[in-house]
């Protein structure tokens, strides 16, 4: 997969994202939270006025350090993937 087939999949996942209506397990979203933040570059610490969330966040975030932007992007693709297809 070339970088721009890449860029248009992971758009296209967090579209999906964005777009379903149901709640999504907690697990789930910390993981494409983590994802998507080593993603696009922006993996600066949680904030927020609920420190447990912001704990979970931190330690999701820490979990993905060592992720490379285009590895992040394709472990999104692949959690959105196996997110919808598990639902069916």
């Amino acid at each position: 997969m070339t970088s721009e087939e890449l860029d248009i999949a992971f758009k296209n996942a967090v579209k999906s994202i964005n777009e379903h209506t149901e709640p999504f397990p907690a697990d789930v979203l910390l993981r494409l939270y983590a994802y998507y933040k080593r993603a696009t570059n922006d993996a600066d610490s949680p904030t927020g006025s609920k420190p447990l969330i912001s704990a979970f966040k931190t330690n999701a975030l820490f979990q993905t350090r060592g992720l490379t932007c285009d590895e992040a992007k394709k472990l999104y693709i692949e959690a959105v993937t196996q997110y919808f297809l598990y639902r069916k």
